[in-house]
């Protein structure tokens, strides 16, 4: 089983005034075969976890621990982090001109195995995957992200984490700009991946809508860089109907 453990994370950005904290002390353990729902309002510090976790060198660690199976996350490089098995579906993916979908993921999956997939079962692996996205076979001869609409890039997205396997998977907002049939094409790909027990999902959202579709095992809501209530999905629930006022009083 694998298991991430945050520890008293405290993350800050720079500022022209300076060093702005962001993540004030976060812990959190995810297991594989668990779904944990990040929600929150905006500024909370939701998407500062996600690509803290990745290692995006905007965010600093000041304080705190993550460890992977025991392993030092926060001493090992962003490349270093996929190949440990995590994996970062973005908010606003970047497009990457000149570098098919195709090769793109033969490629990252190389990186991630230490060898190339048996090609004749890799196309038989991706053209099934991308059936089951409901994305049209070009797509694998389409420049990554180049030109795709929003729905799209969510969808080769959960493509690659169909493909790629990892064993922690942080989807940052994945539902945003979807509209109600993509959303449910995502959540089933997501869905997918869960039900093999052997990913550990980070989901982190505003709105309980994909909540509707991915059952999460815990709920954590986030409010000034903190973790101010957990519970199980009762809690999502709650949300739809209070909001999040009642822990945004509290912390002012």
């Amino acid at each position: 089983m694998t298991t991430l453990e945050i520890k008293d994370l405290h993350v800050s950005v720079e500022t022209k005034e300076g060093a702005k904290p962001i993540l004030r002390g976060v812990d959190l353990t995810v297991r594989s075969g668990e779904t944990h729902a990040i929600m929150g309002p905006n500024g909370s510090g939701k998407s500062t976890l996600a690509y803290s976790l990745a290692g995006h060198p905007k965010y600093q660690i000041t304080s705190g621990t993550v460890l992977l199976d025991g392993e030092d996350v926060l001493a090992m490089s962003v490349d270093e982090r996929a190949r440990a098995g995590m994996f970062l579906a973005m908010q606003y993916p970047v497009e990457v001109p000149g570098v098919s979908v195709s090769n793109f993921l033969r490629t990252a999956k190389t990186a991630i195995d230490g060898q190339a997939p048996a090609l004749r079962t890799w196309v038989k692996d991706v053209r099934g995957a991308m059936e089951q996205l409901r994305m049209d076979p070009t797509f694998a001869e389409r420049n990554v992200n180049e030109g795709f609409s929003g729905g799209e890039k969510k969808r080769h997205e959960i493509l690659q984490m169909e493909l790629l396997k990892p064993r922690i998977a942080i989807l940052d907002e994945t539902d945003s700009g979807l509209d109600v049939d993509a959303l449910r094409v995502v959540s089933e790909g997501v869905n997918r991946v869960r039900s093999t027990g052997e990913t550990g999902v980070l989901l982190i959202t505003h709105y309980t809508r994909i909540l509707n579709y991915i059952q999460p095992d815990f709920v954590h809501v986030f409010v000034d860089g903190r973790i101010a209530e957990e519970g199980g999905p009762e809690l999502a629930e709650r949300l739809e109907s209070e909001g999040y006022d009642r822990f945004i009083g509290a912390s002012a």
